[in-house]
């Protein structure tokens, strides 16, 4: 992927912190993004299909052992429940959907499961369809397409210069080896990381060349969201210009890229989130995300739209790998799938479908007006084991 920018310029722009030389990179971003997406967006959702437990020291997740905090905690989902999640996803706007669990690894059972999951997604909605499970072989790589998973994500995290910082336990180097497992099987990658891990703003533009070089298909931006317990859970929130100078960095470094944001924007960029659209960003993640709140997915799409943004989708069930809601992308117009489906909710024969029947159809209308999803529920699937105890990490001192 060939940046817009020097190493050089952006180091220099990394620099800058008046509001009004911010705002004239905005602008310079914005026209990159323009030139090569027009008013195509690209609207994720996720499920945390499997939660807690994890054995890895990573410094920013309070889903590790070692963290000294409160871990939400449920088993691997059930199939049909995958479904459920993503057929919400798919009401709410996403254009797709990633189903991601803890750790670095599934055990075989749970794998199987996923990939009845990932059946069940392909077969019954739109979406296109996201795995995130750790590190993986390239027999794995090869399974999960064959089920229908067309992009795996696996974040480096950080510069590599940087990494020991945030975790001993996870290699580097190992995580290269699943992009490239990834990339063999003829998947889409989708590699980022994380802002304010305690990084320079030199190692800030090392992490983007790095993923420049890496060259994947989507590029996922966290702002860290200081997690009670954690390594990183004493940190200040990232300041919200800074954080959307490094949105417009970013975009110029990976012009090619699907650029999101995705955890911790809410916290850290409050009122400046549009104004972080704009600076380059082909979509977010939308709703909740793996251990925390987002936004309300109708004020995301008010987000995008306010910048003359598309956000409605096309029936292609992922055909094409880039965005397929640009405007004249696809022949005819683009339908309403959500309108359609309150219409549907509305019309004759509304309240006669109740659920999933004997062949596992999708839940349908429940009551006039209704749809019911079931998802996983908390009383029964989801407890919290506090860990006043948490092994001794090797984060250092």
């Amino acid at each position: 992927m060939a940046p817009l920018i020097t190493r050089e310029e952006a180091l220099e722009l990394g620099e800058i912190e008046e509001h009004g030389e911010i705002e004239a990179l905005v602008e310079r971003a914005w026209e990159a993004r323009l030139e090569r997406f027009r008013d195509s967006t690209d609207m994720c959702s996720l499920v945390n299909a499997k939660s807690g437990g994890c054995a890895e020291d990573c410094g920013f997740c309070a889903q590790s052992r070692f963290a000294e905090a409160d871990t939400p905690m449920h088993a691997m989902m059930d199939p049909e429940q995958v479904l459920e999640h993503a057929l919400a996803a798919e009401a709410a706007g996403a254009h797709r959907f990633c189903m991601v669990t803890q750790g670095q690894g599934l055990s075989k059972r749970d794998f199987e499961r996923y990939l009845e999951g990932v059946r069940l997604v392909s077969e019954h909605t739109n979406l296109k369809r996201c795995a995130s499970i750790g590190h993986i072989s390239s027999a794995r790589a090869a399974a999960l397409k064959e089920a229908g998973i067309q992009r795996v994500h696996h974040n480096v995290e950080t510069a590599a210069s940087y990494y020991h910082e945030v975790t001993t336990t996870v290699r580097y180097e190992g995580r290269l080896r699943t992009i490239q497992a990834v990339r063999e099987a003829g998947l889409e990658t989708c590699v980022g990381g994380i802002l304010n891990l305690g990084e320079t703003r030199e190692q800030r533009v090392e992490m983007a060349f790095e993923l420049a070089a890496i060259d994947p298909t989507s590029v996922p931006i966290n702002l860290l969201n200081p997690r009670p317990g954690t390594k990183f859970g004493d940190r200040e929130l990232i300041d919200p210009w800074e954080a959307v100078k490094w949105v417009a960095i970013f975009r110029l470094i990976l012009p090619e890229a699907l650029f999101r944001l995705c955890g911790g924007r809410v916290e850290n960029l409050g009122d400046l989130q549009p104004l972080a659209v704009k600076a380059g960003l082909n979509g977010v993640m939308m709703g909740n995300f793996l251990t925390t709140l987002g936004a309300e997915p109708e004020e995301d799409r008010a987000m995008f739209e306010g910048h003359g943004l598309n956000v409605a989708r096309q029936p292609d069930n992922a055909a094409y790998p880039r965005p397929d809601n640009r405007s004249g992308w696809l022949s005819g117009e683009t339908p309403d799938l959500v309108g359609a489906l309150l219409a549907d909710l509305h019309g004759p024969g509304a309240g006669e479908r109740t659920g999933p029947g004997d062949e596992g159809d999708p839940p349908q209308a429940s009551g006039p007006g209704e749809l019911k999803v079931r998802l996983w529920d908390p009383s029964t699937q989801l407890r919290y084991r506090a860990k006043r105890r948490a092994p001794v990490a090797g984060w250092g001192d």
